[in-house]
């Protein structure tokens, strides 16, 4: 990530209408720096140092949307070979413009990417970080989930669906609860009468109901006259 980062360092485009940025500085004071770095404490500065050279950067490039023509402007991505990466950079520059590299140095760069990103989702979150004395990685997450909002719950869609064990399925209609059992006490009756089982009868009720709904049958009034 840091070799991606760096390789898109820009050199001076116009000695006369650019001069060498700080971002530039920090690049190539850091890995001097990094070099007597050992064991744990390397892996730790590392990754702070990716977060503020993505933000650095991120800053630089903005700065330069600004100071050059739009020609001079295109030719610097063409030249780095940055075009089309350059939007989310410019979101970074824009969401955290009112902080300094250094104080987001804690945090993760892919949280950093995911706020800019996200901007409006996160903006309570973004402007939270303002109030805080010292931002870590802990700290983002901890405004993160209480900014959360709830989901809410999905009601669940009645299925009468079950499934066998070799893959199949079958539909299981639900208990029927009725004060006067009159559904129960009805199918009951028709299956001893009428020595169907159960299932028969409700499948010809389903089709008699379904065919009724679609017009191809009419319920006829008695008429008691």
């Amino acid at each position: 990530m840091i070799a991606q980062v760096q390789s898109v360092i820009p050199t001076q485009i116009d000695s006369k209408a650019i001069a060498t940025s700080e971002f530039e500085q920090y690049v190539e004071e850091k890995p001097n720096a990094l070099k007597s770095v050992g064991g744990e404490k390397y892996s730790f500065l590392t990754l702070a140092d990716v977060t503020k050279t993505i933000l650095h950067h991120a800053f630089w490039l903005a700065e330069q949307k600004q100071k050059l023509s739009l020609k001079q402007y295109k030719k610097l991505l063409v030249d780095r070979d940055f075009r089309g990466e350059e939007k989310k950079y410019l979101k970074i520059a824009a969401v955290f413009g009112q902080f300094a590299p250094q104080d987001l140095a804690q945090i993760e760069p892919l949280t950093v990417y995911q706020l800019a990103n996200n901007s409006n989702k996160y903006k309570p979150v973004i402007d939270a970080l303002l109030d805080l004395s010292a931002i870590t990685q802990e700290a983002v997450r901890s405004l993160v989930k209480e900014h959360r909002k709830p989901k809410a719950p999905k009601p669940e869609k009645p299925s009468i669906w079950r499934r066998t064990k070799n893959g199949g399925r079958y539909c299981q209609i639900p208990a029927i609860h009725e004060e006067d059992e009159r559904t129960g006490v009805t199918l009951q009756s028709m299956i001893d009468t009428e020595g169907l089982s159960a299932q028969q009868i409700v499948a010809e009720a389903v089709a008699l109901r379904k065919a009724y709904k679609e017009g191809r049958l009419v319920l006829v009034k008695e008429n008691k006259n």
